[in-house]
């Protein structure tokens, strides 16, 4: 059966109308055929808000021709279109295939709004040839259940509408609507698992097994079944575990747990926090190095997607990974925001009363920011002694690596906020006194 806007409205009707429809728009046949479908429900009910997105991979040479072509589709339809450009290239240990992959699918993320539904173009074909290759690859009970047709990805969802159909019944769809498309030179390159699998290995097996298409999405539906079921009860270990956030994870609490169960939970974890389930082979690294290493130690576990640290009995999960903050001093007018480097967010100012730094001190003084050096030593409202700056942020339970990335405000060379979140006393305002008050808005 050809997939028609009337089946697509109703794949859609099954799940919460958001604020906006984004549909992942590579140009190719199949999200050529979704574009299509949702551009037809738009036409006749104007209820339906959509838009397309086209990630920018950088990595073939006339992937500016494709922009444009893309760019021109969404005019003729109507449908805004939003180009992202990222960077694709694979980081060390990291295959082409899922660089190009991470990069595009946090770039689609990006552009989601608070409930908003991401609309991609996997079709059946695309599900077997997945649950096979996850199979190849060791994967375990949630690999094996491949795409799911919906799915959390904060701060919206993901749809795959077409799951249903093959890659032959788009096409002829495609041709029934005279669609023009781009064709991926690199779709032809077998050095990709998935190329080899689908066009060496996929003909072969289907000669044999007529339907395996079906048969293998099945199977992937049996084992989504399964996955849900574990999930429920992961999902029930994982909320007493959750500390302080959904990106805490309080380790006295899983190690009540037994390892196969500490598991589940940490992949729950993540599953929670939007990103894809790492490999066996991290997670035994996880909980080997870094669950289970010394008290007195701060290990920690990075991958391309993001990062994991441990700092008194809590995991804290990083995405994407920081970056190092350079040293810096930067000069700060003080009367509009400051950005800082390295991804290290941005410093705001508001003028309030009786909290933060007093007006007095803030108006005409050289203000600069910059970092811990070492040394540096505080005095605070209400403490009638000076303290280090570094004990004093081990006592208040920063963790290491954010107290290197806190940014320090001087005004007139002296340190007069820490991060915006203390006052040092010399600067600090009385209860009725004019003041400013700094807010570090972290990435």
């Amino acid at each position: 059966m050809l997939p028609t806007a009337d089946t697509l409205r109703q794949q859609l009707e099954c799940h919460p109308r958001p604020n906006r429809y984004w549909i992942g728009y590579s140009g190719g046949l199949d999200s050529r055929v979704l574009l299509e479908l949702c551009a037809r429900i738009a036409r006749d009910d104007g209820r339906c808000s959509f838009a397309a997105v086209h990630v920018h991979h950088g990595l073939q040479a006339v992937a500016d021709d494709w922009v444009t072509h893309c760019q021109q589709v969404c005019e003729h339809h109507a449908l805004p279109c939003r180009i992202i450009r990222v960077d694709a290239r694979p980081l060390r240990g990291q295959s082409p295939e899922d660089a190009a992959r991470t990069a595009r699918y946090r770039a689609l993320q990006s552009v989601l709004a608070e409930g908003d539904i991401l609309l991609t173009a996997q079709h059946r074909d695309d599900q077997a040839e997945t649950l096979l290759l996850q199979l190849l690859r060791g994967a375990g009970l949630a690999g094996l259940a491949a795409m799911p047709d919906y799915a959390p990805l904060p701060p919206g969802h993901i749809l795959r509408p077409l799951l249903a159909h093959t890659r032959q019944e788009l096409a002829a769809c495609a041709a029934a609507l005279q669609l023009d498309w781009i064709e991926d030179p690199s779709n032809q390159d077998q050095t990709y698992d998935r190329n080899f699998l689908r066009q060496s290995v996929w003909p072969l097996l289907e000669s044999r097994w007529p339907g395996l298409s079906a048969t293998l999405t099945r199977t992937a539906r049996h084992c989504a079944e399964a996955q849900a079921m574990l999930d429920q009860q992961a999902a029930a270990w994982l909320a007493p575990a959750l500390r302080g956030g959904d990106t805490r994870l309080d380790l006295t609490v899983l190690r009540r747990h037994p390892s196969n169960e500490q598991a589940l939970i940490l992949r729950a974890w993540l599953k929670h926090n939007g990103l894809r389930m790492i490999s066996t082979r991290c997670l035994a690294q996880l909980q080997q190095t870094v669950i289970a290493a010394g008290a007195d130690r701060t290990p920690h576990l990075v991958w391309p997607e993001a990062e994991i640290r441990r700092y008194r009995d809590t995991l804290y999960l990083l995405n994407p990974p920081l970056r190092p903050v350079r040293p810096v001093w930067l000069d700060w007018p003080g009367d509009a925001s400051l950005s800082l480097p390295d991804d290290n967010g941005q410093l705001e100012v508001t003028r309030t009363c009786g909290s933060g730094i007093a007006l007095r001190h803030w108006q005409g003084a050289a203000i600069r920011v910059g970092y811990r050096r070492g040394g540096e030593s505080i005095g605070l409202p209400g403490r009638h002694h000076r303290h280090a700056l570094k004990k004093f942020l081990q006592e208040q339970g920063v963790p290491p690596w954010m107290r290197e990335r806190l940014p320090l405000i001087y005004l007139d060379s002296q340190l007069a906020s820490i991060a915006g979140r203390w006052t040092l006393a010399a600067h600090a305002a009385s209860p009725d006194e004019d003041s400013v008050q700094i807010h570090w808005r972290q990435p």
